[in-house]
């Protein structure tokens, strides 16, 4: 008898056509390919138990064979992207197997486990197959791992991915199918297929493909009046079009059930409060999302429930005879693809999405809301059509959909890669080097998950996770929410410690960003989703993580908090207050949001982590000198703290220790180089105490002004970039034995000794003697103009030499050497018929007026009196009358104030 009745599975199954493929695979050795495959062919349903067959016909064992055996009687386990799609497949395929869930097909997802020693298919979200890897890295008792939708590219499924492409060259009797919907399996075959050898290139893996029947699809377009979104998001009267269009789609009569995809839980719950009212009689509403109770998904997803909703009279669908109304469920992305909500026939779509976002500026990630893509969009439609005729209303125009991005991004390049970072270091590979990664993690995200993860004392300096880290990993949570949890309930007691971790990982809003209110009022409200992750936190937190919850991996029962070892500093070991304890774990989970108040600003905090934010105006919170920020929002361009507790210094350093650091900190500042001794909280100031600066904070300091403000900063004085403008036409024109004086050249020759001389004292140490005695000769400092003035010369920086161009376009010769400029009155020159040299080098001249203002620039002064003249007079004779501006320039006397000065 067959593991699985695969005639009977298959039956109508466009997937079907893979399987022929699949058992000449299994029969060969391990199966290592790619299914391609459309949503509704029926993939999920049938490959898994498809896949167990046949390997267990390849290995010769029998239905009976024990699920923890190796090789082909292993266990098949399937990783979906998310609970509902893993718990929906698995009561699926029982049903149809007509077997209970729990015996030969079971589920294992958060808070949620059903299998059994016969279970040979074990659907399993991608972050209880992550957590399984790290707690077992040989996965004993697996012969095979599916990997469903990897197109969405859920963080958790690159890293599962990159694990399982590892051990596959460990594990050699490991099978491991990549199933996707998209067109990109020739790269996932590249991704999962052999290397080459030497010289050779890689083979890539098998790809099976099925192909579906795409039924009619009707495309209506329908926008608002108001765009979707603004500065303060998701507007009001765009969610009332979505439930009037809903509303409309539902009365007609061949709608079927509708599904309406929006993009959170605030806007499903304000679209339902709008439909009550507007849906035709017999209709019901839906709110179908990731927290949706597991009885109420079973309930939206079973199709006996659907065909219920929609039965008629006997005229049938639009007969107009009263019957049952349709569904309609609001969903979030979780319908999007990896399940079938059966009896749609129209779906309509907000065209909104809502992805992670890491803004590594500012040290915060989080949820944003965006416009769909187009991936997004069609795999959104596509469950109108997947059992017949179907429509899809899109609330956009059809020049919006045409601007649509074409893909969603993978979340490796949007999201926070904290806990990815702490998996890859636990599995070996930290940062993922060495692992084939569908995408190589983004530089700057990496380096800030590092750097958290060093501040919680998850990994150390080499970035290798740490004992704790390691302890951290094992819960089904982000790190800084595992770190609380786990040094937090040493302190205040499981239970507390729990509550505050329950209430952060649900992000729920405190009430004036206060977050011990809003501990008192979830308490008080006995808040059903806050309270079951309470219980999971506390159970991890005594016991250490329990089989069947999310990491699933048969956690050591004695591995708990006491596994995660905490110094306790004298007065946290007392007896706290309710608010302190919130305090307490909220520090320890996010040390890089331990606040302080800048003292120029009041309400205004620094971060650890070196981010900005304020308070909301009237917060109770104002004036608090240090707090735990629990939560921050974005308003505009700022920074708003959402949720806080105040906390005292004492906690914050104790919470803190891993980024605590003393440093010596030396600036270069007007020509000299002042240090102190500065200890740090992260980026908080502890204190600063004035020192002598080391060696290597001079050249640090002196390095950092040069990358800051450029060499120049170096320069102590005028006087010494005068001296340095006058050398560099020196060696620019003679050479040797003038010094080259570029910053480049004195930076090269001096690096080496800046601790022992300062700036001003490097042109003196370098000039060359004898020949430096002509030096006020060869390029003097001022030259005496026809009105007896002695006029300052301006030369050029050196660095001009190199490109022929002082900033004004002015070029002597073909040499390109930079002139020095003298910049003097116009009739301070009458009579003056060759202008001065310098090194042989004519000056420009910069012809001024009375007022000091430009009136022309040339070194051919005889030139200019012939021909310029004239026209500069003409301009300039009315508007400084009392100034001369004779008809013959040549002969007139030169002078430096006003005719009746006669100076």
């Amino acid at each position: 008898m067959p593991l699985f009745d695969l005639d009977a599975l298959s039956a109508g199954l466009p997937a079907a056509a893979v399987l022929p493929g699949l058992a000449e695979l299994a029969a060969a050795g391990p199966v290592r390919a790619v299914i391609e495959a459309p949503p509704g062919t029926g993939k999920t349903t049938l490959v898994p138990p498809a896949l167990a067959t046949a390997l267990a016909d390849a290995a010769g064992t029998g239905p009976e064979a024990p699920a923890a055996s190796a090789g082909g009687a292993g266990r098949v386990v399937v990783a979906q992207p998310r609970r509902m799609a893993a718990r929906s497949a698995a009561r699926r395929l029982a049903s149809l197997t007509g077997t209970r869930l729990g015996e030969e097909v079971g589920h294992t997802v958060r808070g949620d486990r059903s299998v059994s020693r016969r279970t040979r298919v074990e659907f399993v979200t991608y972050g209880v197959l992550v957590r399984r890897l790290l707690g077992d890295p040989e996965l004993a008792g697996t012969a095979a791992v599916v990997l469903d939708e990897i197109h969405e590219r859920h963080l958790d499924a690159d890293l599962a991915f990159g694990m399982l492409r590892e051990l596959v060259e460990l594990r050699e009797d490991l099978s491991l199918v990549v199933m996707s919907a998209t067109l990109e399996a020739g790269r996932w075959a590249e991704l999962l297929g052999e290397d080459g050898d030497a010289g050779a290139s890689a083979a890539p893996a098998p790809v099976l493909t099925a192909r579906a029947d795409i039924h009619p699809l009707e495309v209506r377009w329908a926008p608002a009046t108001r765009r979707a979104l603004d500065a303060r998001g998701i507007h009001p009267d765009f969610l009332a079009h979505v439930a009037r269009q809903t509303a409309a789609a539902a009365a007609e009569p061949d709608s079927g059930d509708v599904l309406v995809f929006l993009p959170g839980l605030r806007e499903i719950d304000r679209v339902i409060g709008l439909l009550r009212s507007a849906l035709p009689a017999g209709a019901e509403v839906f709110a179908l999302s990731g927290g949706t109770p597991p009885g109420e998904q079973d309930r939206i997803l079973s199709p006996a429930a659907a065909d219920r909703s929609n039965e008629r009279a006997p005229g049938g669908a639009g007969s107009g005879e009263t019957g049952r109304g349709p569904r309609v469920i609001v969903a979030t992305a979780v319908a999007e693809s990896s399940l079938t909500v059966p009896g749609v026939r129209t779906v309509v779509d907000a065209g909104l999405s809502r992805q992670p976002r890491l803004d590594t500026v500012r040290g915060m990630s989080g949820l944003v809301t965006v416009r769909e893509s187009k991936a997004a969009g069609t795999q959104r439609a596509g469950r109108a059509a997947r059992e017949g005729p179907g429509r899809v209303i899109r609330c956009m125009a059809e020049s919006e959909w045409a601007g649509l991005p074409a893909d969603t991004p993978p979340e490796v390049r949007t999201a926070d890669l904290t806990s990815a970072m702490l998996d890859l270091a636990c599995w070996g590979a930290p940062g993922g080097d060495g692992l084939r990664l569908p995408d190589p993690l983004p530089d700057r995200a990496r380096a800030a998950a590092e750097e958290t993860l060093i501040g919680l004392g998850a990994l150390d300096d080499s970035r290798r996770a740490t004992a704790a880290g390691r302890r951290l990993a094992r819960i089904p949570a982000d790190p800084r929410l595992a770190r609380g949890l786990l040094a937090g309930s040493q302190i205040v007691g499981a239970r507390r410690a729990a509550e505050v971790v329950a209430a952060l990982g649900l992000e729920l809003r405190a009430p004036g960003g206060d977050l011990p209110a809003l501990l008192r009022s979830l308490r008080r409200d006995r808040d059903r989703a806050w309270s079951t992750e309470v219980d999971r936190f506390e159970r991890m937190a005594r016991r250490g993580p329990p089989g069947g919850a999310e990491d699933a991996t048969d956690a050591d029962p004695a591995a708990g908090a006491g596994g995660f070892a905490v110094d306790i500093p004298p007065g946290l070991d007392e007896d706290l207050s309710p608010d302190t304890a919130v305090g307490l774990v909220a520090a320890l989970a996010r040390p890089d949001r331990i606040a302080r108040e800048r003292s120029e600003a009041p309400g205004e905090y620094l971060f650890a982590s070196g981010t900005g934010a304020v308070l909301p105006r009237d917060s109770r919170l104002t004036g608090s000198a240090w707090l735990a920020v629990a939560e921050v929002g974005l308003a505009g361009e700022r920074a708003l703290i959402r949720a806080a507790v105040p906390i005292t210094r004492e906690i914050a350093e104790f919470a803190a220790s891993g980024m605590r650091r003393t440093a010596e900190d030396a600036r270069f500042h007007e020509g000299r180089i002042r240090a102190r001794r500065v200890e740090r909280l992260g980026a908080i100031e502890l204190s600063s105490t004035p020192v002598k600066p080391t060696p290597a904070s001079e050249e640090l300091a002196l390095a950092a002004a040069v990358a800051e403000q450029g060499p120049g900063v170096l320069a102590p004085s005028a006087g010494f970039a005068a001296l340095r403008r006058r050398l560099g036409l020196l060696h620019a024109v003679l050479g040797e034995p003038w010094p080259d004086v570029k910053w480049e050249a004195l930076l090269g020759r001096f690096s080496g000794r800046l601790r022992e001389r300062a700036p001003v004292g490097w042109l003196q140490e370098i000039l060359p003697w004898p020949e430096a005695a002509r030096l006020d000769e060869l390029v003097p400092e001022r030259v005496t103009v026809p009105s007896g003035r002695a006029v300052r010369l301006d030369y050029p920086e050196p660095e001009a030499h190199d490109d022929g161009n002082a900033g004004d376009g002015v070029v002597v010769d073909a040499s390109g050497i930079v002139p020095p400029v003298l910049a003097v009155k116009l009739q301070e020159c009458f009579g003056w018929a060759t202008g001065p040299e310098v090194c042989g080098v004519p000056v420009v001249l910069h012809l001024l007026s009375p007022a000091g203002r430009p009136l022309a620039v040339t070194s051919d002064l005889a030139s200019f009196w012939d021909g310029a003249y004239a026209h500069v007079r003409a301009e300039n004779r009315n508007r400084y009358a009392k100034h001369p501006w004779p008809q013959d320039p040549w002969n007139a006397p030169p002078a430096r104030g006003t005719k009746r000065s006669e100076r």
